[in-house]
């Protein structure tokens, strides 16, 4: 197993590998490494669309925030956006914003369109045409569920993320465990759960009693470590 040397400095901001990012996000995490830490093509070395809130760790690793953004950068791609043209909306909606990660900001919902105009005029990039002509096409790439379960602090930026769809059981906040999911208030990492509902034989209740906790967390816990083994 991989071992990172963690500076104190490390609480609040999460600890992820770009395999645990893929686990609790669904994205290739060959993909994560591409956009976040650079790749090479033809000889040529590009950087990540941006670096990485760890960066000084000299190791392949995310943030929390950085666990977020990369969500919606999916979304772009999967559109066929280019890295380019993400890169450069990025830097700009960071300065409009004062957002270290503007793409998770609630204001890029409004915004958005506009600032692939811009980038429009810069790259040429032909798939950014249906984002900017059409509201509709937009909305498909930013989609409200892209925001549901992220609380925001005052200033908008992600403070934590709520994985499951319709539910406050697990989080990932980078406050708690290095923003690893835990039981929302037991306070509990999902992992440690599931790993003893298989020693214990699968048995629902034992779990429960052993941490204290209802059935349904432990049940909560269970179905999410699954999701992300599946």
């Amino acid at each position: 197993m991989q071992t990172i040397k963690l500076p104190g400095r490390l609480v609040g901001i999460g600890l992820y590998t770009p395999a645990e990012a893929s686990l609790y996000t669904g994205i290739p995490a060959a993909d994560i490494r591409r956009w976040l830490f650079g790749y090479t093509a033809h000889g040529v070395q590009y950087p990540g669309i941006w670096s990485s809130e760890l960066a000084d760790l000299d190791e392949a690793v995310l943030g929390f925030h950085d666990l977020i953004e990369i969500r919606f950068v999916h979304a772009f791609r999967q559109h066929g956006i280019s890295l380019q043209a993400i890169r450069n909306a990025s830097q700009q909606a960071k300065e409009l914003f004062n957002q270290a990660y503007p793409f998770t900001c609630k204001r890029f919902q409004t915004d958005g369109r506009s600032i692939f105009a811009t980038v429009l005029s810069e790259t040429g990039d032909e798939s950014l045409l249906d984002l900017i002509k059409r509201q509709y096409a937009f909305e498909q790439v930013i989609k409200p569920s892209l925001y549901e379960g992220i609380d925001y602090t005052e200033s908008e930026a992600a403070q934590r993320w709520y994985p499951v769809k319709r539910s406050k059981a697990i989080v990932l906040d980078p406050s708690r465990n290095f923003g690893k999911p835990v039981l929302t208030t037991a306070g509990i990492d999902t992992a440690t759960i599931f790993s003893a509902y298989k020693t214990e034989g699968k048995d629902t209740k034992r779990v429960a009693l052993l941490y204290e906790i209802s059935t349904a967390a432990v049940e909560a816990a269970v179905h999410f470590e699954q999701r992300n083994a599946a």
